[in-house]
């Protein structure tokens, strides 16, 4: 077989294998994968702690294991990230009472807009007064109640579904903290293994590729956490909101978020204003959304791509095909797994090898 037939087989290879892992492998170990992760960040100050705190009594030294300092310290970030969680949800329920003790008012708003648009087309069609008023009465009332059918047989069928995913989750997030502590506590000996293994070629470029997409990644999300918080603060600035910079960071906190986004806020938002009669106020805001996703769009294809060695394009091409095949997820696995697939479909060179 010629080069280009191997280099084919490489190629067709190593994205099988991408695909076959991402796919059925991955969310088997997710936990493990993440417990990996969060030992190796909290490793090297938990043995720093420990070293700290371990004193000597009668001859013997005392102290506290690294595993026990890193759970501890995990425990105290989850601890204030639920705090802060708590007191954003706190004040998003606030915001929500005072949505509901205003609805009836823009109800009446809305009624007056749609009865009047009614008697427009009725004066335009020279139809009998009301006719479309009673028209639209029975549309909504008819939507009304479909929605209903529709809700109640939903959340009655799902609510076992929804108390076997909360016991699931709370399963994980057990594994998830047992793990983070026993790779503490065996990182080394892992290590040790690794290196000795008949793969161990194979687990450094791994690991190198990986190493190098979470560092990119990281430093692209905290550069467009920034410039999204600095662009929402600037939008609610000129729309003389009173609290532009408060907002504006939530909004960009939001955006970092891999399900919600600023449209979670800036879509109802400007829904609404376009119900109270401000169509330049919803126009801004929907304005002010796109301009947040199209700038996550470009940065994250353009920094993560510079860092990891992708043009913009091939980051662009990668982060879509990873959201056709993996949801969500694919953002981040579409990129890992074409520098996975790039790294393993090209021959081993000498320096690649171990040692």
């Amino acid at each position: 077989m010629d080069e280009k037939g191997k280099q084919i087989i490489r190629i067709a290879g190593a994205a099988a294998a991408v695909y076959l892992v991402f796919r059925y492998l991955l969310p088997l170990a997710a936990p493990f994968v993440f417990a990996a992760i969060a030992a190796a960040l909290l490793k090297p100050s938990a043995e720093r702690v420990a070293r700290k705190l371990r004193i000597r009594w009668r001859n013997r030294s005392i102290g506290v294991a690294p595993c026990v300092v890193a759970i501890s310290e995990l425990l105290l970030a989850l601890w204030i990230l639920g705090t802060a969680a708590y007191a954003g949800g706190r004040r998003l329920c606030e915001q929500i009472v005072l949505f509901m003790e205003r609805m009836p008012e823009w109800l009446e708003q809305l009624n007056r807009w749609l009865t009047g648009m009614c008697h427009l087309v009725e004066e335009r069609l020279t139809l009998k007064e009301d006719t479309m008023v009673y028209l639209a009465q029975d549309m909504l009332q008819g939507l009304g109640d479909r929605m209903k059918q529709g809700t109640m047989p939903y959340l009655m069928g799902n609510s076992v579904s929804l108390a076997q995913t909360a016991v699931g989750l709370a399963v994980v997030a057990v594994l998830f903290l047992i793990g983070v502590m026993l790779f503490v506590q065996e990182m080394d000996e892992i290590r040790k293994r690794m290196e000795k293994s008949v793969f161990s070629e194979e687990y450094a470029r791994i690991g190198r590729v990986l190493r190098l997409a979470g560092r990119a990644y990281l430093r692209t999300q905290g550069i467009i956490l920034v410039f999204t918080m600095a662009l929402c603060a600037a939008g609610l600035f000129i729309l003389k909101n009173p609290y532009y910079i408060l907002a504006g960071i939530g909004l960009g906190l939001l955006d970092a978020l891999p399900v919600f986004g600023t449209g979670t806020v800036l879509v109802p938002w400007a829904a609404l204003s376009f119900v109270r009669g401000m169509w330049q106020k919803g126009l801004f805001l929907l304005a002010l959304y796109a301009a947040c996703y199209l700038l996550r769009e470009f940065l994250e294809a353009k920094l993560l791509g510079d860092k990891v060695g992708l043009s913009p394009l091939q980051t662009l091409v990668s982060i879509y095909v990873g959201l056709q095949l993996f949801g969500i997820p694919g953002v981040i696995l579409g990129p890992v797994g074409t520098l996975v697939i790039r790294e393993f479909a090209s021959p081993v060179s000498p320096a690649d090898s171990p040692g």
